[in-house]
């Protein structure tokens, strides 16, 4: 009787499709020559049965294009296949790349993410939440414009389990973030390795901790070298304005004073310190080779030449957050805790390594 429930509901829910038009999970297990339970079991990963019978029966749906219906295994899973992701960052910069690797490692289980950009407003955080609690969500990211920051979410209100992304982590919560004391010592690493000994540093606003941990990379790289930090790191906005500022700093020292290489804290930065060097003759990366950070390819590829920068890997960011918040769902046992995920260093032309030597 059961089993006829569950079939009558993928028949009559079936995605507005006529259900006499449409394979169900009663024709698979029929084709398969088992139970509509053992049927339905095998198709959602659930009960317990011989590998091979599993993938027979995933095989024979999948070969007859058998496609669940979401209503449907919501009723019967008491799940909506529904993520949430929550964000203050409403220009996209970071949560676009983050919601990105969320769906890339949801497609393939069926869920889908329902995306909520909110500003820094509790009461409006409340009723976007509630509004994802009504629609039965089943877990929550909650992406960030910095990671020293939370947004206003109150966890205990939240009846659901939270992953956090790009934001600060709050005591037994979990967490994913760049690695950005990795990420800036891989890039003045490279610059050492291209052979420069004299690397300045310019970076944004020392109220964010990503400028910290970003400036410690520096100095770590260049400790291991042996080589001293050239001057003090010079902090200001993350803008092209102040990077253009620091460039004419540069500028006007004698060419023997200069740094032979200026590691950025991010791409604007680099790209308005580029365009100060540029206007007063000097070349880039044959005299001062720059490298920045984000990989924010609207400036990284417009920038001439095309910026060396660190990628902060958002989008594998936001893909193992969804894989976690899954097994969270299902109740599998998760350490709480921030995770710094490794960023990768992406090689152009303005660090000088495509330069021949020659030149």
């Amino acid at each position: 009787m059961v089993e006829s429930g569950i079939g009558a509901v993928a028949d009559v829910l079936a995605d507005g499709q006529d259900a006499s038009l449409r394979v169900t999970i009663k024709d698979v297990a029929a084709a398969a020559g088992v139970s509509i339970s053992t049927a339905s079991k095998a198709l959602n990963e659930r009960g317990r049965m011989s590998g091979e019978t599993r993938e027979r029966i995933q095989a024979v749906a999948q070969k007859m294009g058998f496609r669940p219906n979401a209503m449907a295994r919501a009723l019967v899973g008491q799940r909506s296949f529904t993520l949430g992701l929550l964000t203050n960052d409403t220009y996209g910069r970071f949560t676009l790349p983050i919601a990105a690797g969320l769906s890339v490692a949801m497609a393939d289980r069926g869920v889908s993410v329902f995306l909520c950009a909110i500003d820094d407003d509790p009461e409006r955080v409340r009723s976007n939440i509630e509004a994802m609690e009504d629609k039965r969500v089943d877990g929550l990211v909650v992406s960030g414009k910095r990671v020293d920051r939370v947004l206003p979410v109150d966890l205990p209100t939240v009846h659901m389990p939270v992953v956090y992304v790009n934001a600060a982590c709050p005591d037994g919560a979990i967490g994913f973030v760049p690695d950005d004391e990795g990420g800036a010592y891989a890039a003045v690493s490279h610059l050492v390795e291209l052979g420069r000994r004299r690397i300045a540093h310019i970076t944004g606003p020392r109220s964010f901790s990503a400028v910290g941990l970003r400036e410690q990379g520096w100095e770590r790289a260049l400790s291991e070298a042996a080589l001293p930090c050239f001057e003090e790191a010079l902090s200001g906005e993350w803008s092209e304005r102040f990077g253009y500022e620091a460039g004419q700093r540069f500028v006007t020292m004698a060419s023997a004073d200069r740094p032979d290489a200026v590691f950025c804290g991010n791409d604007q930065i680099a790209r308005g310190f580029i365009d100060a060097l540029t206007l007063s003759g000097i070349r880039v990366p044959q005299d001062i080779a720059v490298v920045g950070f984000d990989n924010w390819e609207i400036f990284a590829a417009a920038t001439r030449p095309p910026l060396t920068t660190v990628d902060m890997a958002l989008k594998e960011l936001g893909r193992q957050a969804g894989i976690t918040l899954l097994d969270l769902i299902d109740g599998k046992p998760v350490e709480a805790g921030q995770r710094r995920l490794a960023c990768r260093l992406m090689v152009r032309e303005s660090c000088g390594a495509s330069i021949s030597s020659s030149d």
